[in-house]
């Protein structure tokens, strides 16, 4: 295979992962909890961007049970985010899975 050929495709695969990281950090998911009652917002870059908490959810007797529906809420975002984020990059790596790669 042509050396500069296959280093062209290489340079025009990192132009597009950039711009692709780029639109990571617009693109949002939602995780949530307790049917809704806690709501976490994460950006492609697995970035926490916004926590909403159902007042009703605030019970100051059982802090606990806030603290999980937060855990788990955070934990959904950011499993969802890796996930966008991982199928936008296969977009254009063709699914090679590249190693020190946010979604990877």
């Amino acid at each position: 295979m042509n050396v500069q050929k296959m280093m062209k495709q290489v340079q025009k695969m990192q132009a597009e992962m950039m711009k692709v990281q780029e639109a990571l950090a617009e693109k949002t998911v939602e995780g949530s909890a307790g049917g809704g009652a806690v709501a976490v917002t994460a950006n492609g870059h697995l970035e926490i961007v916004a926590v909403k908490i159902d007042p009703a959810a605030v019970d100051p007797s059982d802090v606990e049970m806030l603290e999980d529906l937060v855990l788990t809420a955070v934990n959904d975002a950011l499993k969802k985010a890796q996930e966008m984020a991982s199928q936008a990059m296969a977009q254009v790596t063709g699914g090679l899975g590249l190693p020190g790669l946010p979604g990877f």
